[in-house]
């Protein structure tokens, strides 16, 4: 699954990236510094995978990852093809969700903080390039229709995404009422209908002082961000690339300060989330690992991420909730207390189910 980093020029999605993955990104104060994306791949912060560590000593450790992908910052005519545009957005199309970066600072050009004016510049960009593939295909089909009038649904529900489009608003927006207008909208290679998260951009200074300004413009930000049902995470990219770059005891004396996760692990968790994305845990001497799965998915299917050879022969899941292994301390006492369950092939997983399959080949 991949997460695209965007916003404009100069808003700190390169710090931001480099905040993520511990890369050495160029970040620089002026446009296109980033061209071609910086991709990485990130682990998903787990401390379950830590407890059931303790309990099998394993060989090995391996969380579930989410690979993030630092596109340059989208300027201004950019569905035109302005700034490179056309190559941006082709990366943007490329990725699972979106993370909007997005300024709540001054900058060193003394360019006036307008966090609801970036939005709107990014988005109507992305609206603009939507407009373009929605309005060939209602073209198309409302040629065709004239002949085939089973089309004539399908031609209404175009009209009704385009004129939502023209008003400026994005696809997420729309208002579907069938499953027809739902596979419509999935087949499109849409922009705007993109899960989304806003990163408010905040400065150091506003990090560790709070000082004034901060609520006003996360604020605008959490308002705006609810009409487009997405999610808003404040962090300061700054102090976090400046957090990774610390040893180990000054990394804990400053989670110790702040009081609370880092503002990245808590980025990183709500991206999984965004992606509609669960973790199903193995645990045993050769490795402790986070299997990825998309929310509904069935044991047999789950069994085949591990290895094809255990959905072929799946026979059945055994399955521990990780609170109640925690709880008892051990697999043992959990069977004691009849905590474990045998589950057939068309269970459907759940977010820590600690999971034994076994199968027949």
């Amino acid at each position: 699954m991949k997460i695209g980093i965007v916003g404009l020029p100069n808003t700190g999605k390169t710090t931001l990236f480099n905040a993520l993955t511990g890369s050495g990104a160029i970040a620089a104060d002026y446009p296109y510094s980033t061209i071609e994306p910086n991709i990485a791949t990130v682990d998903v912060p787990d401390p379950r995978l830590d407890f059931l560590a303790q309990l099998y000593s394993p060989k090995k450790i391996t969380p579930a990852t989410i690979e993030f992908v630092d596109i340059a910052g989208l300027p201004r005519g950019a569905s035109k093809g302005e700034g490179l545009g056309n190559r941006f957005l082709s990366y943007i199309r490329e990725v699972d969700a979106v993370l909007h970066v997005v300024r709540c600072f001054e900058n060193t050009e003394q360019i006036p903080c307008d966090p609801l004016g970036d939005i709107e510049i990014v988005e109507m960009e992305l609206i603009l390039a939507d407009i373009e593939i929605v309005e060939r295909r209602y073209l198309k089909q409302e040629k065709v229709s004239k002949t085939d009038r089973s089309l004539i649904p399908e031609v209404n529900f175009l009209a009704r995404l385009l004129q939502l489009l023209a008003d400026g608003k994005t696809a997420r927006e729309l208002t579907v009422v069938s499953e027809m207008e739902a596979a419509i909208l999935k087949e499109m290679p849409l922009l705007s209908t993109k899960p989304i998260i806003y990163v408010a951009n905040i400065s150091d200074d506003i990090y560790w002082n709070g000082e004034p300004g901060e609520g006003v413009y996360v604020k605008q930000i959490e308002r705006y961000a609810a009409s487009q049902k997405a999610e808003v995470i404040e962090i300061s990219a700054l102090v976090e690339q400046e957090f990774v770059q610390l040893g180990e005891t000054e990394r804990e004396e400053f989670l110790k300060e702040i009081g609370r996760q880092r503002g990245l692990d808590r980025l990183i968790r709500q991206s999984y989330g965004l992606l509609k994305l669960i973790s199903f845990l193995t645990a045993g001497s050769p490795e402790v690992r986070a299997w990825t799965i998309t929310e509904g998915t069935k044991a047999r299917e789950a069994a085949g991420k591990i290895h094809s050879d255990l959905a072929r022969g799946f026979i059945r899941a055994e399955i521990v909730a990780f609170e109640h292994l925690k709880e008892c301390g051990n697999m043992a006492a959990a069977k004691e207390k009849g905590l474990v369950r045998i589950e057939g092939r068309d269970y459907i997983m759940k977010d820590g189910d600690v999971t034994l399959i076994r199968f027949n080949v």
